[in-house]
């Protein structure tokens, strides 16, 4: 009986910051995420760091009894004049808990490919945070809030992050709250203000809260 081959797929790093990682020079995504050259390949992430999941309920199909049950992905329709084409959206949250998180959006024919490539993009909006301890009724000097009052925004939605003392936990919605977790946070305060029911705009308004952090550190460090 012959035996069988399996093949494996062999990364050909097409980007000099890719063929950095593949040779070694790069061993931390830390390292990548503060190069000169922007992350172009998943599979530098792929290399440096391991990533949990979290696929976002952006989508609902109707509950018994009335309301709404949520769901990972939501169905689009394009009319044409061969008739309607649909399309199923998700949303991804990527991160290491230790300050690296991404967010990512895929569409595709199916959930399962839709999923696939919202995780694909997250890879590829890979950012590092810092965490502090901001809040003044703590003041420990560790890393498990923000370090500071930071705001984003999406849409006609506007996330506010506060530094909670130690012991507070993740004062937010679901959604926030899993980002929030794999991003590497213990205790925040969030307030979120507009139409908070789009639940992709309130997902966007608190990741880009979260890249504000070290946007706003590096100008203070100017």
């Amino acid at each position: 009986m012959a035996q069988e081959e399996v093949e494996e797929e062999i990364w050909n790093p097409k980007t000099e910051l890719g063929r950095k990682v593949a040779n070694g020079e790069i061993t931390r995504i830390d390292e990548a995420l503060h190069a000169d050259e922007k992350i172009m390949e998943p599979e530098i992430v792929d290399h440096l760091v391991n990533l949990d999941e979290e696929v976002m309920l952006i989508g609902g199909t109707p509950g018994k009894g009335g309301g709404k049950r949520r769901t990972v992905s939501k169905r689009t329709a394009r009319m044409h004049k061969s008739g309607a084409r649909y399309r199923t959206k998700a949303m991804s949250v990527l991160g290491d808990r230790n300050g690296t998180i991404g967010l990512g959006n895929g569409e595709a024919n199916d959930t399962r490919a839709a999923i696939e490539n919202a995780a694909r993009e997250a890879k590829l909006n890979l950012v590092s945070v810092d965490r502090g301890c901001g809040s003044w009724e703590c003041a420990c000097g560790t890393e498990h809030s923000v370090p500071f009052e930071v705001e984003g925004k999406s849409g006609s939605v506007t996330v506010t992050l506060k530094p909670a003392p130690k012991g507070i936990g993740l004062a937010a919605s679901d959604d926030m709250a899993k980002m929030l977790e794999l991003a590497g946070y213990q205790d925040v305060w969030v307030q979120s203000r507009g139409k908070t029911r789009t639940r992709e705009n309130l997902i966007r308004a608190g990741f880009n809260a979260l890249k504000k952090i070290n946007e706003m550190k590096r100008t203070e460090d100017k």
